[in-house]
């Protein structure tokens, strides 16, 4: 039987940064969705209205996807960003995907909102890993 302790310390080792590229790309993601709201870039479809108006419940959305998915993916303020776009997330599909007629998200068109707000809230509790400006700013104080 293979000894598996040296392909675990590798993985256990990797796991910080691995993290870290998972808090990266999930940031940049979100950080799309509010560009596009409040930027129209990439171009949204032309009946949804893209650009949104800043003081509106999609514009403020884009604000916090804008300018939440920067610092996630920047890696600045990772645990309470990512709670608070957590939330975001989960009132976004309760207000405009929950339907009881269609329960599942997939049915309802809600499951991004739903793969969004679990993972902001496995980064406000795993926090930035290795590769990021909170880890930084911590190992200098």
């Amino acid at each position: 039987m293979a000894d598996l302790s040296d392909s675990n310390s590798f993985i256990a080792s990797w796991s910080p940064r691995i993290l870290s590229i998972f808090r990266i790309v999930f940031g940049l993601l979100f950080m799309l969705h509010g560009t596009q709201k409040l930027l129209n870039y990439p171009p949204g479809p032309p009946e949804y209205g893209f650009p949104f108006p800043l003081f509106t419940w999609p514009g403020f959305a884009g604000a916090l996807e804008l300018v939440g998915g920067l610092l996630v993916m920047l890696g600045l303020f990772t645990r309470p960003v990512a709670f608070i776009l957590s939330g975001e997330m989960a009132v976004a599909y309760f207000k405009g995907h929950f339907k009881p007629s269609a329960f599942w998200p997939l049915q309802n068109g809600g499951e991004l909102a739903v793969l969004f707000c679990f993972a902001f809230l496995y980064l406000a509790f795993a926090g930035g890993g290795r590769w990021s400006l909170d880890y930084l700013l911590r190992r200098r104080s």
